[in-house]
């Protein structure tokens, strides 16, 4: 049968659905009239490693450039959808400069909320610098006049004690308890709250999560957090490379107890503490629902079912917490409620000791899930606790 003209081709291409060249195997083959041999195409072009043709075609079924022999009767790629490789290079082409022109779009939008947001900071910090400086004005001129009645009332007391007889002394007696009681509340404090400094002007949830995004995101901190076998519960088992602890219900028998071992409560402590510093490391919690993640004090105590050894529940311990549905940040028995959406499949844990700062993070969605800033007391060692499948360190 004689091969149709090119003409009919080019309608057979503006025929297909959408106005793509888009055509079965069978036409394009019709459509190239009689196939060239091996190394017939141009020196610069790829050829197919099967037929040696130039692969200027492209099968949307399997996603690759092809020949004509490919999309021929009889080729691998027979009645699969071919269209002209040229015109797939140019819509990448164009779904390519259309996501770059995205990501400028994007990428000016947060540059611009972040000057906005640095911006709206500076301001609030300069106004409370402003404030700060009025307070000690104010304090300056309180304290200069209080000088000038204890000088005045230290005058009239050395007056009187130095030119009166001491008949007139005692008559003067409720004059001297009353210039006392004057001198001593000269020297109460005024207004002193105003001389402290609101750290709350200096935080920002946007410019927060955008660090926290960029901390994790670069990963070069990431600690290699090691769980030290000697405080692991016995009823947790711990992996060979001492990263992933599995809940048992039934209390090992065979790991042997210590001082250092949690002999209650599912608990266990890595083997680094940290004492200064930026720390960074990651939870896998996705086959858990019963978990805690955070930081503790080398003194917590790892004996007894009571509060001071379980985690959340006593001074030593900060921790993100998950039981079924419901996530909190506890600490010393205090159990702040975390309104998530979703469980997350990871957890951030990022400690800033400089800034005294410990935050969880979700990667998955770059979410700041909860921050804590408190003074803490001494070196911090990351602490887990699971009462339901497993959890693993990340590195």
């Amino acid at each position: 049968m004689e091969a149709p003209p090119r003409s009919h081709l080019r309608q057979v291409e503006r025929a297909a659905p959408g106005g793509r060249s888009a055509m079965s195997a069978e036409s394009v083959g019709q459509g190239l009239g009689p196939r060239p041999g091996p190394g017939s195409g141009s020196e610069s072009e790829p050829l197919c490693p099967e037929h040696g043709q130039a692969l200027r075609w492209f099968c949307c079924s399997e996603r690759r450039p092809v020949c004509a022999a490919c999309a021929e009767l009889g080729g691998r790629c027979q009645g699969h959808r071919i269209r002209p490789a040229q015109e797939r290079a140019e819509e990448l082409r164009s779904t390519a400069s259309a996501v770059r022109e995205l990501v400028i779009q994007r990428l000016g939008l947060v540059r611009s909320l972040c000057e906005t947001e640095e911006q709206r900071l500076l301001e609030r910090v300069h106004g409370e610098e402003e404030r700060a400086h009025q307070s000690i004005l104010t304090q300056r001129v309180h304290w200069a006049e209080a000088l000038q009645k204890l000088d005045a009332i230290r005058t009239s007391l050395v007056d009187m004690l130095t030119h009166v007889d001491d008949l007139q002394l005692i008559q003067k007696e409720q004059e001297i308890f009353e210039r006392t009681e004057e001198a001593e509340g000269i020297l109460d404090p005024q207004e002193s709250k105003k001389l402290n400094f609101n750290e709350k002007c200096a935080r920002s949830p946007l410019l927060t999560q955008l660090w926290a995004t960029a901390v994790f995101g670069s990963l070069s901190g990431t600690e290699d957090v090691r769980i030290d076998e000697k405080t692991v519960s016995p009823f947790l088992q711990l992996s060979d490379d001492r990263r992933t602890l599995t809940f048992n219900a039934k209390k090992s028998k065979s790991r042997a107890d210590g001082p250092e071992r949690f002999d209650h409560w599912p608990n266990a402590l890595a083997t680094t503490s940290f004492l200064a510093g930026m720390h960074v490391w990651m939870v896998n919690v996705q086959n858990s629902c019963a978990y805690k993640v955070g930081v503790a004090l080398g003194q917590l105590p790892r004996k007894g079912s009571g509060s001071d050894s379980r985690l959340g529940h006593n001074t030593f311990s900060w921790v993100f917490s998950r039981y079924d549905q419901e996530f909190c940040f506890s600490h010393n028995g205090q159990h702040e409620p975390l309104g998530l959406l979703r469980c997350p499949a990871q957890l951030g844990v990022l400690l800033d000791l400089q800034a005294q700062e410990l935050l969880f993070y979700e990667p998955a969605s770059g979410m700041v899930l909860h921050t804590h800033r408190a003074c803490f007391p001494g070196p911090l060692f990351p602490v887990f606790a699971v009462a339901d499948q497993t959890i693993s360190v990340v590195h």
